[in-house]
């Protein structure tokens, strides 16, 4: 079975990276055209009342985030060992892990969505619904939370699908679940007038579907892993180590809950309703760059997982080199398109003067760090790809978390709402330079092995260290 992720140690470099990184960023960009569509056609369902309908989906959405993470969780930590595992010939090791993420993606459902359903209510309150959006929102997330499954299956599949190589897979599951969700939601909300029931249920349906063609991929035994029913016993060791990994991506997905919190009440205070709304658009203008950042480097993933299995450290350098190269070169076209276009991507939402004005301004601050975004993106997913779960994890949490949240909170006591905006380039930054600290210490370690083409006891010292 290795022989079908033997390309990820022979092919060229440069052709693997644009071959495996393609279709996750068309995929990614797909669900965020989706996103788009669920709630224009919501607008169009409830009229007059669409705002609270609206304001019911954005509540819901962090907690939908959440749960998708544990999935993330399953993907990253799981991808991380098999690609490895795949790379050092250790089939046996890489088929208990599937079975592993198979049995955990159906415990973790059942165990979310029991205290979910139980206390939804109060959940819903603590993200701030209000009496108006609290009827939808639960409305909504009911069927989201009883059909938990097909979110964290289908999201840890799609990762394993890509570790072994095997990205448009992944691509055309993500095309065929968001596509059917658009084309399921009008009928739903509008042809049969069941309003966010009906999106949710689309939703959904998309996802067991696309989660059925992964699970049919690895029963008809067709993927670089075999899927063999007693492997999904499950087994501490590998639980803790997917744990490990993968607890990195999971709060990174969830900080963006955290981030949210903190960053709309600095908007209420010095910006009012305006900032807000301008705020919601930055957010999904910069969704278009930052999609595309991710999809590189989960296309870089596999790469480094399977080289390092196999010890071919220039291979994972170049890998390395390929993608900061692409990445920043993306953050400086998308940087420069939202500068010179600010007012027409803002008009697209509305157009109204003080909106546009506001928009213009606080776009151009906000983007303004996005070529160093790829620095931290990238290196994230490295060390996650190595195995490294504390570094991994403190670099998947530095942008929003560790240096984001205390900007937002200091920043606009001193400068107002221009604080606020500015807040997001200054937490790049810091990103950056302590993810360049981190590629720097993790090179020397690879140019080493580059030399000596095997582990030294100086280099297994150092490479030790880089977990600390």
């Amino acid at each position: 079975m290795e022989e079908k992720s033997e390309f990820l140690g022979t092919e060229n470099i440069r052709k693997l990276l644009f071959k495996l990184s393609t279709p996750v960023i068309i995929g990614m960009l797909v669900q965020a055209i989706y996103n788009v569509v669920d709630t224009f056609f919501v607008g169009l369902a409830y009229g007059e009342n669409s705002v609270q309908a609206i304001g019911g989906l954005s509540i819901a959405f962090p907690v939908q985030m959440i749960i998708m993470a544990f999935g993330i969780v399953l993907g990253t930590g799981g991808s991380s060992i098999i690609s490895r595992a795949l790379g050092a010939r250790e089939n046996e090791k890489a088929e208990r892990v599937l079975g592993n993420v198979f049995s955990l993606s159906l415990i973790l459902s059942v165990l979310i969505a029991v205290p979910c359903l139980l206390y939804l209510d109060p959940i819903l309150k603590v993200f701030g619904a209000t009496a108006g959006v609290l009827p939808y929102a639960r409305d909504y997330l009911k069927y989201i939370i009883s059909g938990g499954i097909f979110f964290v299956f289908g999201v840890a599949a799609q990762n394993i699908v890509r570790s072994e190589g095997n990205a448009r897979l992944a691509m055309n599951v993500m095309l065929i679940g968001g596509g059917l969700n658009i084309l399921l939601d009008p009928l739903f909300m509008l042809g049969y007038g069941m309003g966010v029931e009906g999106a949710a249920i689309a939703t959904v349906l998309s996802q067991a579907v696309a989660s059925v063609c992964l699970l049919f991929y690895y029963l008809k035994g067709k993927g670089s892993v075999h899927f063999r029913p007693e492997t999904l016993k499950p087994d501490m060791k590998i639980i803790k180590e997917i744990g490990a990994i993968g607890t990195g991506s999971f709060v990174m997905e969830s900080a963006s809950s955290v981030m949210m919190i903190f960053v709309y009440n600095s908007l209420a205070n010095y910006g009012g309703d305006v900032a807000i709304a301008v705020f919601g658009i930055v957010m999904k203008i910069n969704s278009f760059i930052f999609l595309p950042l991710l999809g590189i480097a989960f296309g870089l993933q596999p790469i480094v997982g399977f080289n390092y299995g196999a010890k071919r450290y220039e291979r994972i350098a170049e890998a390395v080199k390929s993608a900061l190269l692409v990445t920043t070169a993306f953050g400086v076209f998308g940087l420069l398109i939202v500068y010179f276009f600010a007012e027409k991507l803002f008009i697209i939402f509305s157009a109204d003067p003080e909106y546009l004005e506001l928009g213009k301004i606080a776009v151009r601050v906000m983007v303004l760090g996005t070529p160093l975004i790829g620095l931290n993106v990238v290196t994230s997913i490295l060390f996650q790809a190595l195995g490294k779960a504390r570094p991994a994890f403190l670099l998947s949490i530095s942008r929003q978390l560790l240096f984001l949240i205390p900007a937002v909170v200091i920043l606009p006591r001193l400068y107002e709402l221009d604080g606020v905006w500015a807040a997001f380039p200054v937490s790049d930054m810091l990103a950056f330079l302590l993810s360049g600290f981190m590629l720097y210490r993790i090179h020397r370690i690879f140019k080493e092995r580059k030399v000596t083409s095997k582990i030294t006891p100086e280099s297994e010292t150092a490479d030790k260290a880089l977990n600390v």
